[in-house]
C-alpha cells in the first residue's frame, strides 16, 4: 500500500487534484461569505410602487409608508405602469389605493380593500419578503389612516371629540389587504429550476472544456492550432443543440412548469449554454489547464450574483456590477421568463450573443499570440543547431 501511495503522488495530476480540492473550498467560501454579507440590511433596495386613487387619505397613506417602512417607496399615477414595471422587474412589489377606498374605510360594513401586486416570477425570497411587507402595509394603515378617517366621521355624526377618539381604535380594522400575483411559481421543485439550469450548465461546460482541451494537447502534433480550435468551436455548437435538447426535454417531461412553448426553452438553453462553453474555455486558452481555477472562481461568482439564489437587488455594489459582465445573470432572467412569466428574452438573448462573441474573439487571439511565441523560439532552435554543427 505503502508504494502505492508513493506512486499515486509522484505523479502530478494528484497533485493537481488535491489542490483543486482546495481552491473549491477557498474559492466558494470566500466569494458566498462576501457576496451574502449584508443581504438583510439592504431590504431598503427592493422598491414598491404605490398607485394612489384616493384624494383623501392617499397622500398620507404613502407618506407614513414612505416613513415607516424600510424599502424605497416610488409613487406611479398609473396601474397599468406600474404593472408593467412589475413585469419587467422594475419594482417588486404595487400597492394600489383605490379611488373609493376614503369612503369605503369610513362607512359599516365591508372594510376597504388595498390591492397588493406581486410577481412571483423571481427568487423565492422576493415573494417572501414582500409577503410580509403586504401584512405590515395593511397593520400600519389599519392604525394610522383607518382611525384618522373613522374618527373624523364620528366626530361628523356629533358624537364627542373624546368619545370619537377612544371609539376609533376599536373600530380601526377596516382594512384588508388583497393580494394578487402574476407569472405564479408552481412549486419549490420550479422555483429551483434557473438555479439548476445555470448550474448544470456551466458545471457541464467547465468539465467538456478541461476534456476538449486535453484532447486539444493530445493531438497539437498531428493538427494544425486553428484547425484544433475551429473543431473545438464545431463541436461546442453540436454538444449544445444535443445537450440543451436533453435538459429541456428532461425538464418538460418531469412536470416542469413552462410558460412559452418547449422550442423556445430549448433554443434559449441551447445559447447560453454555448455561451458558458466559449467562456469557460477562453480561460483554457489563455491560461491552459491552469484556467480552471478561474472557471471555478466563475462558477461560484455567478451563483451569487446571477439572482438565482438571492434577489440581486439585495446584493452589494460588487457583485451587482459583477453580475452585469457575467452570463449566467442574464441565463437566469430568461429562464424565469420563459417557464414563468414576463417580458421576452431579446435582451438576455442579445447580451449572451455578446458575451459569446467576445470569448470566442479573446480565444483567438490566445491562440494567435501563442503561435507567434513559437514563431519566434522556432529560428533560435535553427541557429544554435546551425552553430553545433560548426
Amino acid at each position: 500500500m505503502k508504494s502505492a501511495i508513493q506512486a499515486f503522488m509522484k505523479r502530478p495530476t494528484t497533485w493537481v487534484g488535491i489542490i483543486t480540492a482546495f481552491m473549491f473550498q477557498i474559492i466558494f467560501a470566500v466569494i458566498w461569505m462576501t457576496g451574502y454579507n449584508g443581504v438583510t440590511d439592504r431590504v431598503d433596495q427592493l422598491r414598491i410602487a404605490v398607485v394612489n386613487e384616493d384624494a383623501v387619505m392617499g397622500e398620507q397613506i404613502a407618506a407614513n409608508l414612505a416613513q415607516n417602512l424600510p424599502f424605497d417607496i416610488v409613487q406611479i399615477s398609473s396601474l397599468e405602469e406600474a404593472r408593467t414595471d412589475l413585469n419587467e422587474r422594475e419594482v417588486q412589489m404595487v400597492l394600489h389605493i383605490p379611488a373609493s377606498f376614503s369612503e369605503q374605510a369610513g362607512q359599516p360594513g365591508e372594510p376597504a380593500d388595498l390591492h397588493y401586486y406581486l410577481n412571483e416570477s423571481n427568487p423565492a425570497l422576493i415573494k417572501s419578503i414582500m409577503s410580509s411587507a403586504a401584512a405590515q402595509i395593511t397593520d400600519e394603515v389599519n392604525r394610522t389612516a383607518v382611525t384618522m378617517g373613522i374618527q373624523k366621521t364620528l366626530t361628523g355624526m356629533h358624537m364627542p371629540e373624546d368619545q370619537a377618539a377612544s371609539a376609533a381604535p376599536v373600530l380601526a380594522e377596516r382594512v384588508k389587504g388583497v393580494v394578487e400575483s402574476s407569472n405564479v411559481v408552481q412549486g419549490m421543485n420550479n422555483q429551483m429550476v434557473p438555479m439548476m439550469l445555470v448550474l448544470a450548465s456551466y458545471v457541464g461546460a467547465m468539465i467538456m472544456g478541461m476534456n476538449l482541451e486535453q484532447s486539444s494537447m493530445a493531438t497539437a502534433a498531428a493538427v494544425s492550432k486553428w484547425r484544433r480550435f475551429g473543431a473545438r468551436a464545431i463541436i461546442n455548437v453540436i454538444s449544445a443543440i444535443l445537450v440543451s435538447l436533453v435538459g429541456a426535454a428532461l425538464l418538460v417531461a418531469l412536470g416542469g412548469q413552462l410558460d412559452h412553448g418547449f422550442l423556445y426553452l430549448w433554443g434559449f438553453q441551447c445559447l447560453f449554454l454555448l455561451t458558458f462553453m466559449f467562456v469557460s474555455q477562453m480561460f483554457l486558452y489563455l491560461f491552459g489547464m491552469a484556467g480552471m481555477l478561474f472557471n471555478i472562481m466563475l462558477l461560484s461568482a455567478q451563483l451569487v450574483s446571477s439572482g438565482a439564489i438571492v434577489p440581486r437587488e439585495l446584493l452589494s455594489n460588487f457583485y451587482t456590477g459583477l453580475g452585469e459582465w457575467l452570463p449566467a445573470t442574464y441565463a437566469v432572467d430568461g429562464t424565469m421568463n420563459i417557464l414563468f412569466g414576463g417580458p421576452g428574452v431579446g435582451s438576455d438573448a442579445g447580451m449572451l450573443v455578446a458575451i459569446a462573441l467576445a470569448a470566442i474573439v479573446v480565444s483567438a487571439a490566445a491562440v494567435l499570440a501563442k503561435g507567434r511565441g513559437q514563431a519566434v523560439r522556432q529560428p533560435e532552435v535553427a541557429i544554435a543547431g546551425q552553430r553545433k554543427e560548426k
